[in-house]
């Protein structure tokens, strides 16, 4: 596995204590994060750089948001090659019941034609119900 210092700096971002420890708890967890959860994870943690460290990890294209509905964005690694373009965005599932959001890579989203003169920078498709553990 590569070293999170190596992860960091594959993407320009100067590692410190604070963007390891996100790093970190990005990789080892199975659903997507939100701001909220990582502030409770990390008693001595300021919101404002756990903010900062997420969008700085979204600009350097580590992580991606989701906006899974609930008012709430949730983060979830990039895999190494993503340069977070339309193209490559793929489908997210978010369980009604336990509130957690999934990345489902296996499946992209379609390329959609869009009218002249249009350009997308982003897409998204949340898909909801029940996740195998609620269903």
């Amino acid at each position: 596995m590569q070293d999170l210092d190596e992860i960091l700096k594959s993407r320009k971002i100067q590692p410190t204590a604070m963007r390891v420890l996100v790093l970190k708890e990005l990789q080892n967890s199975e659903h997507a994060v939100s701001l909220n959860e990582l502030e409770s994870l990390f008693d001595q943690a300021d919101k404002t750089t756990l903010y900062r460290t997420l969008k700085t990890f979204e600009k350097n294209k580590l992580a991606h948001s989701i906006d899974d509905g609930t008012g709430s964005l949730k983060y979830a690694l990039c895999d190494e090659t993503c340069e977070c373009l339309p193209e490559e965005a793929h489908i997210h599932f978010h369980c009604n019941k336990c509130g957690l959001t999934f990345c489902v890579k296996d499946y992209n989203l379609p390329k959609i034609q869009l009218p002249k003169k249009f350009k997308a920078e982003e897409t998204s498709l949340v898909v909801k119900g029940l996740c195998e553990k609620c269903s």
